[in-house]
């Protein structure tokens, strides 16, 4: 292994650890445009799976209290992306993942360059069981089809009328849910061999030290300054996949 390997494989530890801890999604945006460079696609997304489940679930224990009491919130979206996942991958076989990737990159870049500079952000108040179900849906679509499950609920989310803690008690259980089958549809196709097991348990630390600091920061933000900085992620995630599509 050289140094420069090590370098790229702890920089997108380190990176998609951060972004982890502090907004509960994102890992595989910020890693991925690392280790793209080390390794083979299908190497650096099993890898990315399980560092964001190692990450996320330290972010399941901040927002245990809010997840135990909206129960029935996080089923709402949970569920039917259960449903969603297994139709994500058959339609592998039909879709273009790349036209895939950079429509929903080019749906991200469109909401958070309208909604960052906004002096107020919109707030759907009603609730809303029908759209929570169709998001979640999706999400577990996009998730099976293109590794991406979190856009469209974090996007959904960021619309609602919840504290930071509520959002997160949502968007991390879901995500990690979501990625732990994934882990499971990769190890039953043999995708973890002994080197990408070495590769991860360097990685793993990195990754753990890194979302403990993203964890900090998420403490010290209001509400509100949760939400900008959430719809600011989504502009600057847009951005990382169109680019990492085009280039790739």
């Amino acid at each position: 292994m050289t140094p420069e390997f090590l370098t790229f494989l702890l920089l997108g530890a380190a990176a998609g650890g951060l972004i982890n801890g502090f907004a509960g999604f994102g890992t595989a945006l910020f890693t991925l445009g690392f280790w793209l460079h080390i390794m083979t696609p299908v190497q650096a997304v099993s890898m990315v799976v399980v560092t964001s489940v190692a990450s996320g679930v330290q972010g399941l224990w901040l927002v245990r209290q809010s997840i135990a009491g909206q129960p029935f919130r996080l089923a709402r979206f949970l569920i039917p992306a259960l449903f969603g996942i297994p139709v994500g991958v058959a339609l592998l076989s039909v879709l273009d993942p790349k036209v895939l990737k950079l429509t929903i990159a080019g749906f991200l870049i469109l909401y958070g360059s309208f909604f960052t500079f906004r002096k107020s952000l919109p707030r759907l108040e009603r609730r809303m069981l029908a759209g929570d179900v169709i998001v979640g849906f999706l999400g577990g679509l996009l998730g099976g089809a293109a590794s991406l499950s979190g856009a469209l609920p974090t996007i959904w989310c960021a619309l609602r009328p919840w504290s930071k803690s509520e959002t997160r008690a949502v968007l991390q259980p879901f995500n990690v849910t979501v990625l732990t089958i994934a882990i499971l549809l990769f190890a039953l196709n043999g995708m973890y061999s002994w080197h990408i097991l070495e590769l991860l348990a360097i990685a793993l630390p990195t990754t753990l030290i890194s979302s403990q600091l993203g964890i900090a920061a998420f403490k010290r933000l209001t509400d509100d300054q949760f939400r900008r900085v959430i719809i600011l992620l989504m502009l600057v995630s847009g951005v990382v996949l169109l680019f990492g599509e085009l280039f790739s």
